[in-house]
């Protein structure tokens, strides 16, 4: 779990939980560095969701595990709903943001250590690109098959990712060209995040389009049933047991 010192993430959103606070930067392996949204859109209500998260939700029922829950949104809206959720996240902070909102069940924990002590879900919610925790289609066809053991028979995950071949931005498209020359896929991205004096530790955040997320969903027991695209390259699928 991450040290207070690396925990940039959770400081961002308990700053903004407590109207303080600005942007978080996130730096690539290669020095490109961009900033994020900023934390409002972490803590968003349902209302100022974007059009393809309010729809894909509505696939969400009974007992919900949300990876890398962060602020919470998604488990207060299926709270509010009558979901029994839990929510994980790596993020000390992120988690005591969830409890000072009125989300009881969350955990400091890594999507590696889900299993089956956790007891069993209908659905998983992977939003916010959190497909991306998968870190690399190895890691991800091991933590999906994983996650078919302790789903049941008609259960789903709702997960979101971002195309990283929409772009025309030299940067990216080399950064794709390093990555295959390295033996990682295009959107296998290297990537630490910043904010003030805190920085995570690098780790790897897999950005794949439709067509490399169904390639990695084979043999795994899962495939996408539903596809909700955004005006961007962003996109959430809800994904389904064969």
């Amino acid at each position: 779990m991450l040290k207070d010192y690396q925990d940039a993430h959770g400081h961002e959103i308990y700053d903004y939980l407590n109207s303080r606070g600005g942007y978080e930067i996130v730096e690539r392996d290669d020095g490109y560095v961009d900033s994020s949204g900023g934390a409002m859109d972490y803590l968003a209500e349902y209302k100022d969701w974007s059009l393809h998260q309010k729809k894909a939700i509505r696939y969400a029922r009974g007992r919900v595990l949300d990876i890398g829950c962060g602020a919470g949104r998604v488990l207060l809206y299926l709270q509010q709903k009558g979901c029994d959720v839990m929510g994980i996240d790596i993020s000390p902070l992120a988690i005591k943001v969830c409890k000072e909102r009125g989300i009881q069940n969350v955990r400091v924990m890594s999507v590696t250590q889900v299993s089956s002590k956790q007891g069993v879900f209908d659905t998983i919610i992977m939003y916010g690109n959190n497909f991306g925790l998968f870190s690399s289609s190895k890691r991800a066809r091991w933590l999906l098959k994983r996650f078919h053991k302790i789903t049941l028979g008609e259960a789903r995950i709702i997960a979101e990712s971002n195309d990283p071949y929409q772009t025309n931005m030299p940067e990216h498209l080399q950064y794709h060209k390093l990555n295959r020359k390295r033996g990682r896929m295009g959107g296998q991205v290297r990537i630490r995040v910043r904010y003030k004096k805190y920085v995570t530790p690098w780790f790897d955040y897999l950005l794949v389009s439709k067509n490399e997320m169904t390639d990695i969903l084979k043999g795994t027991g899962w495939r996408i049933k539903r596809h909700f695209p955004s005006t961007w390259a962003s996109y959430i699928v809800v994904i389904g047991k064969e």
